[in-house]
């Protein structure tokens, strides 16, 4: 039998990849931003910065900048070694598409492919071009140089897609990603970042199952309770699949952002320290919106790797600001290694 032997949590926001002395980058889409979330409100730009009293402006110096962008490397580097050293047969990788795969043509709840192979291709340069402000400085560090094929894992993939829908959640099962908002049929950011960032690239990577959580977008995102159940059967599919597997989950996205919110942030990673994931049941979905949604996909994996006795070790925690307002992104970085 398959056992699950090591769970991840990384933050993938785009501060990551960007030289923290171009941060700042990212405020004019900021202050553009008609519905900055926080606490379950939608503020504009001036109205954020009179809530927050413009409490953050000492944290948008360089120095600070500098230091925290050096840690979250760090952290990255350390969730790396983390794969390494757990020589896995297959990864697990829950993420959220921001409609670069999956539109309003076909948005499922929950996905995951089981293609034998999967696209990952470069951005071309007009793609880049009409990416937001401070935007294609991280994300082209998120996909190859060259097209490449990454390997997937279709018998895991199908296994999970079949027993999950006997636990009652009817994933959607893809096994060509469809065109999607670049027409190539790749597989997106959320993903890249874990083969380019914390796998490190290159050709020959480990097999990946991408677990697609439809974490942003109406009419259907799903709520947190459905996210820990869901994480549940994802992991006693991987307890019961009938083959010797050493096998990795990786949760992609979050914390808080667009906006930066230390509370939520903290509330939550102390919760799957402790192994408390009930108290998370009732995560409203006016706060899980925007960026912040992307908590969802730690709470799958967070209950999957609950199965194994597993609570999280947060190896770094830093909420990165951009603006005096708190725009910005709650990076964090954690892991979880069974008895």
């Amino acid at each position: 039998m398959a056992e699950l032997v090591l769970g991840i949590g990384t933050s993938h926001g785009p501060m990551l990849n960007t030289p923290p002395e171009q941060w700042g980058a990212r405020r004019p889409a900021d202050e553009a931003n008609p519905a900055l979330i926080f606490r379950g409100e939608a503020h504009t730009y001036p109205e954020l910065a009179q809530v927050r009293g413009n409490a953050f402006a000492d944290q948008c110096r360089d120095d600070v900048w500098r230091a925290k962008h050096a840690a979250c490397r760090a952290g990255i580097a350390a969730l790396g070694a983390l794969v390494d050293d757990a020589r896995l047969d297959a990864l697990v990788v829950v993420s959220s598409d921001h409609k670069e795969v999956f539109g309003d043509d076909l948005l499922p709840q929950f996905a995951v492919y089981w293609g034998e192979t999967m696209d990952h291709v470069p951005y071309t340069q007009d793609q880049l071009d009409g990416m937001g402000p401070g935007l294609a400085v991280a994300e082209v560090a998120n996909q190859p140089d060259t097209h490449t094929r990454r390997r997937g894992h279709p018998e895991l993939a199908l296994h999970l897609v079949q027993h999950t829908s006997r636990a009652g959640f009817d994933p959607a099962a893809s096994q060509r990603l469809p065109g999607g908002k670049w027409g190539n049929h790749g597989i997106p950011h959320g993903w890249g970042f874990v083969f380019q960032q914390v796998l490190g690239g290159g050709a020959d990577l480990l097999p990946v199952v991408p677990v697609f959580v439809n974490t942003f977008y109406s009419p259907n995102p799903p709520s947190a309770a459905r996210c820990l159940d869901f994480g549940a059967a994802v992991g006693d599919a991987i307890a019961r699949f009938p083959s010797d597997l050493r096998v990795g989950l990786v949760a992609s996205g979050g914390l808080s952002h667009m906006v930066v919110d230390e509370e939520l942030d903290r509330t939550t990673l102390d919760a799957f320290a402790a192994g408390d994931h009930e108290s998370l049941r009732d995560l409203p979905d006016a706060v899980l919106r925007s960026g912040s949604s992307e908590i969802r996909n730690w709470l799958v994996v967070a209950e999957a790797m609950r199965s194994t006795g597993a609570t999280a070790t947060v190896l770094d925690y830093q909420p990165c600001y951009r603006s005096p307002a708190g725009t910005g992104c709650g990076m964090a970085f954690a892991a979880w290694e069974p008895a």
